[in-house]
């Protein structure tokens, strides 16, 4: 609301004129209340001045700067340069001025008075926080879910206080063993070191082995009975409990991701939000589906009802990059459906991992009901997989695991056993000419270098129109100058190490041979101190095409490809010929364009005129196709019916009496 922007204005000056020992403040502003609200706090601080447009704001400034009673200086400035630049900030003004709530605007409106003109903002706040359509971040989904909470990452004194409590865990060293029904499984000890400098211990894991395997598939299988019958409405309190423990958690759990999987505190906060989110959507879902069987149409006489039950044992193989989030995603959808779990995490993030089940055991979920199985993907490969008691998997990783689950679970059960995979991309980003170059390069370098790259959802290739494309290159080189790497601990870092070296040696591989195979526009460089962590500097590479790619590169490199406004079909075409088919971007203020490349590119997620990563639970249901998974989509509506077998029960009423409500009624 306008009011609340001339609010924060004033907070704003406020704080400048507080300062003058730091500051010398220029006011911009044709708002009368604005200018008045200033010379008033500028009483006691007299050293500032006053900026308008030339043209704009004559009659007011005038006031000011010919007051005898204490003239105040005004700097008049006028926007030069070309057409290009030029018109995105005119049309940002005719928008501003000619809203109905600027000041400008009002001004030459006879029916409103000059009281209501200058009205107080803070008044017209007051008013406005009463009125029901306007809600709080926390009530965003309204009686749906309450929403995750978050922190205001722009005060600095919110930061500093989280900058000292993460401090302080730092060093806290970690310890996680296989879980069967809750009790740790004795075996050698492993250390986890930190990927930002691997002198840095974090903690030790033990790895499950075949006998803790059996064992822990054993109790799932028992306890599946009860858990199934086990009413939805306790399953949903439980996924209630949960949410709140993770954010009452929420530091050791930012903690352990930062130190074990790399992530930014950013990210880390984000993932701890994610995971509450799919708590709560989850345990609401499954409410609405399970509570009540559903009735369906039919002639009188009978009565046919759909029930949906869990499926039995469901493996819930999650990866490293969202420790938190996907794992959390993954288990509390299989648990709210009905089914007991295995949960097998990545071995890079296993006590992140850990930490998650004990909170969601601390949330009332049964250790029998939940087992928690470490493991290498060997062993899960030869003791998980053929298992007969497997009734599903939910699986997160990379497209060539997912398709050796699915050849493991055809060759070894006698079932059909649902495999619910979500798997890379070769995530693309269309722009054309009428893109507005700050927002693109803004959303190209945070979707493409955000978490070093490693996100399924991250950009990959980034297609631009040949008019802009040398403008684009220039301005992406110098936005990923300002990019801080190093330690991820710090909150001011943008991007911290990836995950491990065999995913450092990767990245190095590949870009030798766009050295030779393509143009190597830019490497941001590492800062010193870096040489005992696992940093792969963010890279721009420029390439004839997509076919130079015969894979999905997991890391911070962005590739450009240039292209025709009269290649469009034939770029949605490279696009659909990947096979790929997970997340796109699209840059264009043409209508025509976004249609026909929405139309017609085989995604799951498409992303226009913002950055492409990021989806948030059920808002933005996330999942792709082909290449890219099974669907349906996590954090969607469909996404429990994947976890639930369904049954349909058939009465013949008639044999019993008929239909009572018919017979009951007068039909005369």
């Amino acid at each position: 609301h306008k009011s609340m922007t001339d609010l924060s204005y004033l907070a704003c000056a406020q704080f400048l004129l507080s300062r003058p020992d730091v500051f010398y403040p220029q006011f911009a502003t044709h708002n009368a209340h604005s200018v008045a609200a200033v010379l008033q706090m500028g009483r006691l601080h007299p050293d500032y001045e006053f900026q308008r447009l030339h043209g704009m704001g004559e009659g007011l400034y005038r006031e000011i700067t010919e007051n005898r009673h204490g003239a105040k200086p005004c700097r008049v400035y006028a926007p030069v340069g070309h057409y290009r630049e030029l018109l995105p900030y005119l049309v940002r003004r005719l928008l501003e001025n000619g809203a109905n709530t600027s000041f400008i605007n009002q001004l030459d409106d006879p029916d409103i008075s000059v009281a209501e003109l200058v009205r107080d903002p803070v008044g017209i706040i007051g008013t406005l926080v009463e009125k029901p359509q306007i809600v709080l971040p926390k009530d965003l989904f309204g009686e749906q879910r309450l929403n995750s909470h978050g922190l205001n990452l722009a005060d600095p004194e919110q930061l500093k206080q989280l900058q000292e409590e993460l401090n302080a865990l730092a060093d806290k060293h970690w310890t996680s063993a296989p879980l069967v029904n809750g009790c740790p499984c004795s075996g050698q000890e492993q250390l986890v070191v930190n990927p930002y400098d691997k002198r840095l211990t974090v903690g030790s894991v033990i790895l499950a082995g075949p006998p803790d395997i059996g064992r822990a598939l054993n109790e799932a299988s028992e306890a599946f009975n009860d858990w199934r019958l086990c009413p939805v409405e306790k399953r949903a309190e439980y996924l209630q409990r949960a949410a709140d423990l993770l954010e009452q958690y929420r530091l050791e759990l930012v903690s352990l991701c930062v130190r074990e999987g790399g992530r930014t505190i950013r990210d880390a906060l984000t993932e701890v939000r994610e995971a509450v989110d799919y708590c709560r959507y989850y345990a609401q879902s499954a409410l609405a589906l399970f509570s009540e069987s559903i009735k369906l149409p039919g002639p009188t006489g009978e009565e046919n009802r759909l029930y949906h039950y869990g499926r039995g044992v469901y493996v819930c193989i999650s990866p490293w990059n969202f420790p938190i989030a996907i794992f959390i995603g993954q288990v509390t959808a299989a648990l709210a459906a009905g089914n007991t779990v295995i949960a097998k995490p990545a071995t890079q993030t296993v006590l992140t991992a850990l930490r998650c089940v004990r909170l969601l055991h601390q949330a009332g979920i049964p250790e029998q009901v939940l087992q928690f199985l470490p493991a290498t993907g060997s062993m899960t490969g030869r003791y998980v997989l053929p298992d007969p008691r497997v009734a599903g998997i939910a699986f997160t990783g990379s497209t060539a695991t997912a398709q050796f689950i699915n050849r493991e679970l055809a060759q070894h059960h006698q079932d059909i056993v649902p495999l619910l995979a979500e798997t890379g991309g070769q995530n693309v980003m269309i722009a054309d000419s009428s893109a507005l170059l700050e927002q693109l390069v803004q959303d190209a370098v945070v979707s493409a270098f955000n978490s070093a790259g490693q996100r399924c959802s991250a950009l990959r290739v980034l297609f631009v129109q040949e008019e802009i494309a040398d403008k684009t290159i220039a301005m992406l080189i110098g936005a990923m100058q300002e990019l801080s790497l190093g330690d991820p601990g710090r909150y001011q870092c943008d991007i911290g190490p990836v995950i491990d070296d065999d995913a450092l040696a990767k990245l190095a591989v590949h870009l030798e041979i766009m050295r030779r195979q393509a143009v190597v526009l830019y490497q941001s460089p590492l800062p010193e101190g870096l040489d005992h962590g696992s940093f792969f500097p963010p890279s721009l590479v420029e390439i004839q095409s997509l076919s130079q790619l015969t894979g999905e590169v997991f890391g911070p490199v962005l590739h450009l490809v240039r292209y025709c406004e009269s290649e469009l079909d034939r770029v949605i075409a490279a696009v659909n010929a990947t096979g790929y088919g997970l997340t796109l971007g699209i840059h264009s203020r043409l209508d025509a364009a976004i249609k026909t490349i929405r139309r017609n590119v085989k995604v799951g997620n498409i992303y226009i005129n913002r950055n492409m990563i990021g989806a948030i639970v059920g808002v933005q249901p996330f999942g792709g196709m082909g290449l890219s998974g099974t669907g349906p989509k996590a954090g969607g509506p469909d996404y429990l019916r994947r976890f639930a077998v369904e049954q349909t029960v058939t009465i013949n009423t008639a044999a019993i009496g008929g239909n009572v409500g018919l017979l009951a009624q007068d039909l005369r």
